[in-house]
């Protein structure tokens, strides 16, 4: 039993993961040892006003000439609804640290308008609010996620959105609700106090930040017993292990009872990478194979990350009751050039796919802890999986590794090991050429999604099914070079493409080329 990985189960012999034949690597698969369930919201999005995320790229209006339903995109809302977007973030950022909700309530005509400190110094005309993102959610099928203005709002005014959002009763915001042409309520999935208050959301130390959000998160109050709100706390940025540890502290510490889990249902972190740090971050398209293995030795950091931040959770929550939150992450480049620098505008390329489907690898592995990924963003900003431009839609490679990795979405993990890896990357960073994970849905179909960092060496892969012999077998392919990137005007140069996939007497054998994500389904 001292060789088996994951005694008591029937286990992959650990001798099995050693490199077995010349040319072929080999990936064990135990699908009868499920190390945890793959939450759909590991797959979700993230929305701010900023930039064309939301005006333009999302919402155009009832008036536009653009299709539209009730002012959403008809194109991008059905596009999204194909990679079945389990929750949206909303609406910041940074920008939920100043947004006051009642703004963006009531006639259009008579709401307040802003300047956008934050991104471009642009005046928003609070047009999209509270009414407008429910209506998103709804058309998209997908969960809630509000962000409460913590840095400069107050209890009150959060309490006041809540019972405006969710109440279904007689009270000032209910009835407020019902006037705006909303009788019954909506459901709240979660509700994150504050962001990034570290930074942008009001520059606080750890321990004031904790004590703040023990007392606002007293008022985001569940009114209905059969949807509770699921209240995320602000976390860290990156490795920043002292905030995740001094917050957590604080929340656990007394009169809160153990029973409350240090009164949060979930704790989130942010991550970026990108060729470069500080200010000048590196062209979206412009870059050296040193900037790729930089890039992706980042990408792959978030393994770390998440092993760190989640050792430190369990000195506080042993049952992992408490979600790590991964609600911001993804590819920051510089922005195109000729563009507003505020409205973080990039293209995205081969390189932000493979930094994806890398991504979400490690989160499906870490799926005991993690329990939600966001990207940033969802459309036009940042690492988006839809650009628009005017009337026009495409579709980056991000999207399609979204729409490869959406079989994962509510499975099971399932124990895989690979035979020996080789080593890639430069005089300075080096990693597996091969990153994977495994799961098997309520059908009992298995996913297998492989992503291959090298620039040069393909793989012949065999997939070894321990217990059961494959009767069927698909797979699909995103494959080019690593500038490579989809362009108004021209046809796609990047998306999904059929991979031949062979049935062996034990699993599945197929290729995975250089620069790639991979994607193969097997049923048994």
């Amino acid at each position: 039993m001292d060789d088996l990985a994951g005694k008591g189960k029937t286990a992959i012999p650990r001798f099995f993961c050693k490199k077995r034949r010349k040319n072929i690597m080999k990936l064990y698969i135990n699908e009868k040892n499920r190390k945890g369930h793959i939450e759909p919201e590991i797959y979700g999005h993230f929305s701010e006003h900023l930039g064309r995320c939301i005006y333009e790229g999302i919402y155009v209006g009832e008036d536009s000439p653009i299709p539209n339903k009730n002012g959403m995109r008809t194109d991008v809302v059905e596009a999204l609804k194909e990679i079945k977007v389990p929750v949206l973030r909303w609406p910041g950022g940074c920008f939920a640290d100043e947004y006051h909700w009642m703004d963006g309530v009531g006639p259009k005509e008579s709401r307040k308008k802003m300047i956008n400190t934050h991104w471009g110094g642009v005046t928003e005309d609070n047009s999209f609010g509270t009414h407008e993102y429910f209506e998103l959610c709804d058309q998209l099928g997908c969960k809630t996620y509000v962000n409460g203005n913590v840095g400069s709002g107050s209890v009150r005014e959060m309490s006041e959105w809540v019972e405006y959002m969710t109440l279904d009763g007689v009270s000032p915001m209910a009835d407020l609700r019902k006037k705006n042409g909303r009788e019954k309520p909506w459901r709240v999935d979660y509700f994150g106090v504050g962001n990034e208050n570290w930074g942008c959301g009001g520059n606080m130390t750890p321990a004031y930040y904790a004590d703040l959000y023990r007392r606002y998160q007293t008022y985001v109050r569940t009114y209905d017993s059969n949807a509770p709100i699921f209240r995320i706390c602000g976390g860290a940025n990156a490795d920043d292990y002292k905030w995740t540890e001094v917050v957590l502290r604080e929340c656990f510490a007394e009169p809160a009872p153990k029973e409350v889990h240090g009164m949060m249902d979930g704790l989130s972190v942010h991550y970026y990478c990108g060729a470069e740090k500080g200010l000048h971050k590196g062209s979206a398209t412009d870059f050296s194979e040193d900037d790729y293995w930089y890039t992706m030795n980042r990408a792959l950091g978030m393994d770390e990350l998440i092993y760190r931040h989640g050792a430190i959770m369990d000195q506080y929550d042993p049952d992992k009751k408490i979600g790590m939150m991964v609600d911001e992450w993804g590819c920051w480049h510089d922005v195109e050039p000729g563009t507003n620098p505020g409205f973080l505008f990039q293209q995205s390329t081969m390189r932000d796919a493979l930094v994806a489907g890398a991504t979400f690898n490690i989160f499906n592995r870490h799926c005991d802890r993690v329990k939600m990924g966001c990207i940033a963003q969802i459309v036009n900003v940042l690492q988006s999986v839809i650009l628009t431009d005017g009337p026009e839609m495409i579709l980056t490679p991000t999207y399609h590794v979204f729409h490869m990795y959406r079989f994962h979405q509510d499975a099971e993990l399932l124990e895989s090991c690979l035979s020996e890896t080789k080593k890639v990357g430069n005089d300075k960073y080096q990693m597996d050429n091969i990153q994977q994970s495994v799961s098997q849905d309520k059908d009992g179909v298995i996913t297998i999604t492989l992503v291959n960092t090298s620039l040069e060496g393909e793989e012949t892969i065999e997939a070894v099914l321990m217990e059961e012999t494959p009767t069927k077998a698909e797979g699909f392919i995103l494959h080019g070079g690593l500038n490579d990137y989809n362009e108004f005007g021209k046809e796609p140069v990047l998306y999904e493409k059929p991979l031949d996939v062979q049935l062996t007497q034990r699993g599945v054998k197929f290729v995975v080329p250089a620069c790639s994500v991979v994607t193969v389904r097997v049923r048994e």
